[in-house]
């Protein structure tokens, strides 16, 4: 596998609190809109804001909903556009919450394709469960190494390394790694109603 070796957590509430800061500032939204919308206290937005808290992976994904927006929108900016865009999973990869997920945002969303690609190394014994994104959002997981778990329509699914299953995630769904070994996995996430739009919070 992999170096599993993660950025700096200070740093990482850096960046999310300053696209958290961009993302207000372009909408306009006061902390109290923001909290209507992403269904996250004002007081936890606020913490985060400022670096004072680093946010559950669930926490991530209300606010990246309640933006209309990818999550990868505030992990990382789009990578720069060309015939052909090379990236490295060491050199992206972060615990960009409270959680013991490691993620590593390949290719962040980018509008003119409509999704992102992720990296997730799932910690042994890793379970989450996820609330339903927009409309329309589709993810797609492929296990490299090890194996997990993946819940859908009610029911966990073990995947082994190989293995692939592309599902509805506007409804409930989760992830799960049951084993005593870090599972890794690709998770390819399309956004078809964002296709075409900017909603990049910060600005890229």
């Amino acid at each position: 596998m992999n170096d599993t070796s993660e950025k700096e957590a200070p740093d990482v509430n850096r960046q999310l609190a300053q696209r958290l800061r961009d993302a207000r500032s372009e909408r306009g939204w006061s902390l109290d809109r923001t909290a209507q919308e992403t269904g996250v206290s004002k007081a936890m937005l606020g913490q985060i804001e400022r670096g004072k808290s680093s946010p559950t992976v669930a926490t991530l994904w209300k606010i990246a909903t309640g933006f209309r927006c990818s999550l990868s929108s505030f992990l990382a900016p789009p990578p720069a556009s060309g015939p052909a865009i090379f990236r490295n999973a060491d050199a992206v990869r972060a615990r960009p919450a409270s959680d013991p997920m490691l993620v590593a945002p390949l290719f962040p969303f980018e509008p003119r394709v409509g999704f992102e690609w992720l990296e997730l190394t799932l910690a042994p014994g890793y379970t989450r469960e996820s609330e339903p994104h927009a409309p329309g959002v589709v993810e797609h997981i492929v296990v490299i190494e090890n194996s997990m778990e993946v819940l859908i329509e009610g029911e966990w699914h073990r995947l082994q390394a190989g293995d692939a299953v592309r599902f509805a995630a506007d409804r409930p769904h989760g992830y799960r790694n049951s084993s005593d070994e870090p599972a890794l996995c690709h998770n390819l996430i399309h956004y078809p109603a964002m296709h075409g739009q900017d909603i990049s919070p910060a600005g890229a």
